[in-house]
């Protein structure tokens, strides 16, 4: 079994769409795992039916029991986050600006203070529209700790991946070089990176593969709408070629990539044209490199 992560260094490069549409192509030999779980859309393209759903905890944030409660202040006055302000006279946490640190726990002299474990979102276990199973996660708004819920879905795809004899595990990982992008990578066998030939496409996908690197990883690039500034797509494949970072594809500027979304289907189901041809081909060539590792 390979794992085969999809990033790319900024949003809007066109990765999810990209991902989908290898998802679709490897069909059931493969499970999805949607890891860009801080603005999950995977399920926009692959039309899920929830299987299993379950809430996800993580962090703490402190809780105070106004019964038992004096008002002393003690807590606030160790709160470095100023996240205990005093409302209607009465002590009380704002979670936007608790970091769980425990400390007012501690202190407190009445043991008015709890730190309960936090539900930051929902993962979900699913069949996509073509039979293969999708890992999918929502992170609740303002929520952190997305590198954990990034962990869980990528853990239970690799277990569903394991138990049902798969060849592949596909990961559409989050934009950027954060947290959920460190997670995203831990044990992948294989990087495709998603890029444009803009100039901030070409300076985030340098610090992507920075990432990459040190993580030990073999990756390729797929240069989506390689025709909208030929020359920074030369600039970005002089990068590759430094960089021994297999050049997968190029693939032309289409507006059937839009007409394809619009419609909740990934550009190989809409496209039956070069489009599509360049993917199949993209797709092919993945295989061979991932399981080269």
């Amino acid at each position: 079994m390979k794992e085969i992560v999809v990033i790319s260094g900024k949003g809007g490069t066109g990765k999810t769409s990209v991902t989908a549409s290898l998802a679709v192509l490897a069909g059931n030999s493969a499970v999805i795992a949607d890891c860009d779980v801080d603005a999950a859309d995977m399920h926009l393209l692959m039309k899920p039916t929830i299987e299993k759903s379950e809430n996800f905890f993580s962090g703490v944030i402190a809780k105070i029991d106004e019964d038992k409660c004096t008002n002393c202040g003690m807590c606030a006055d160790v709160c470095r986050f100023n996240a205990i302000p005093v409302i209607n006279n009465q002590h009380t946490i704002s979670s936007l600006n608790c970091e769980g640190c425990g400390y007012c726990e501690k202190v407190c002299p009445v043991e008015a203070i709890s730190m309960p474990e936090q539900n930051v979102g929902d993962w979900y276990i699913s069949k996509t529209k073509i039979e293969n199973t999708l890992v999918h996660a929502k992170l609740g708004i303002g929520a952190e700790n997305s590198g954990k819920l990034v962990a869980k879905v990528k853990n239970e795809a690799k277990r569903l991946a394991e138990e049902n004899n798969k060849d592949y595990i596909i990961v559409d990982g989050s934009p950027g070089i954060g947290c959920p992008v460190v997670s995203s990578l831990s044990g992948a066998n294989f990087v495709v990176l998603v890029t444009e030939p803009s100039l901030s496409g070409l300076h985030d996908l340098k610090r992507v593969y920075e990432l990459v690197k040190k993580f030990n990883l073999k990756a390729g690039c797929i240069i989506n709408k390689y025709d909208i500034n030929k020359d920074v797509t030369k600039d970005i494949i002089q990068f590759l070629n430094d960089e021994s970072v297999e050049h997968i594809a190029n693939l032309p500027y289409n507006e059937n990539f839009t007409k394809a979304m619009t419609f909740g289907k990934t550009i190989v189901e809409y496209d039956q044209g070069e489009l599509k041809d360049l993917i199949v081909s993209c797709w092919e060539d993945i295989k061979i490199l991932a399981n080269a590792n």
